[in-house]
C-alpha cells in the first residue's frame, strides 16, 4: 500500500532537506528517507540501526551491509535488497562476492565465519527461531559469541524495516540512485 504522505505529508524542513538532497545527489529522494523524516517517533529505528550497522564490531561494514542485504532477500524485500546490495558492493569494491552470496550462500566465494552467520540469520528470518544447535554451529564456525550478537542485531534492524518497506510498498529507484544512497550511507550511517 502505497502511502501519499510519503510525498506530500513532510514539514517545510523535511522538504528542504529534501530539495537539498536532490540537489546535491542529482537523485530523487528515496522512500526509507521519506518515512525516517516523516514520523521520526514511528520509524524509531535510526539508533537501533545505526549502531547496528556502523557501531563498533569484529564484521566489516561490507560484512553487515551484505548481513542487511541477505536478511532482506530472504523477507522478499526489493527495495533493501536493493539498496544494501549496493551499499555492500561498493564497500567490498567487487560486484561478485554479493550477487554470489545472494544466489547460493552454500557456494558463495565468502569466508566460512560470513557463511554459516547469514545461514542462521537466514533460518532466524524464515522461522523466527534459532536454536542452540543452530548457534554452537556458528560458533564452531569460527564466530566469536559478540559476533552472533551484532549478527543478530542487524537481523532484528532488517526483519523490521524489510517489512516497513514491503508495507509502504517503497519504490525502487534505478542504480544510480541506489549507488548514491549507499554512498551516503557509507559516509554518513543510518543517522
Amino acid at each position: 500500500m502505497r502511502l501519499e504522505i510519503l510525498e506530500r505529508g513532510h514539514r517545510l524542513r523535511s522538504r528542504a532537506v529534501f530539495a537539498l538532497i536532490r540537489l546535491m545527489s542529482r537523485q530523487p529522494v528515496v522512500d526509507a528517507v521519506k518515512l525516517a523524516f516523516y514520523r521520526p517517533e514511528f520509524y524509531g529505528a535510526g539508533p537501533l540501526t545505526h549502531e547496528a550497522m556502523r557501531g563498533p564490531s569484529e564484521w566489516s561494514v561490507g560484512d553487515r551491509e551484505l548481513m542487511a542485504a541477505f536478511v532482506s532477500k530472504v523477507n522478499e524485500s526489493p527495495f533493501c535488497i536493493a539498496a544494501h546490495s549496493a551499499t555492500s558492493r561498493i564497500w567490498y569494491g567487487q560486484d561478485l562476492r554479493v550477487a554470489a552470496t545472494l544466489a547460493d550462500v552454500t557456494t558463495a566465494p565468502i569466508e566460512e565465519p560470513l557463511r554459516a552467520t547469514l545461514i542462521l540469520l537466514g533460518k532466524l528470518t524464515r522461522d523466527h527461531a534459532i536454536d542452540a544447535d543452530a548457534v554452537r554451529a556458528v560458533l564452531a564456525a569460527g564466530v566469536s559469541p559478540q559476533q552472533v550478537e551484532d549478527a543478530l542485531a542487524v537481523c532484528l534492524a532488517f526483519n523490521i524495516t524489510d517489512r516497513l518497506a514491503n508495507a509502504f510498498g517503497f519504490h525502487v529507484p534505478g542504480p544510480e540512485a541506489m549507488n548514491a544512497g549507499a554512498r551516503q550511507l557509507l559516509s554518513r550511517g543510518y543517522r
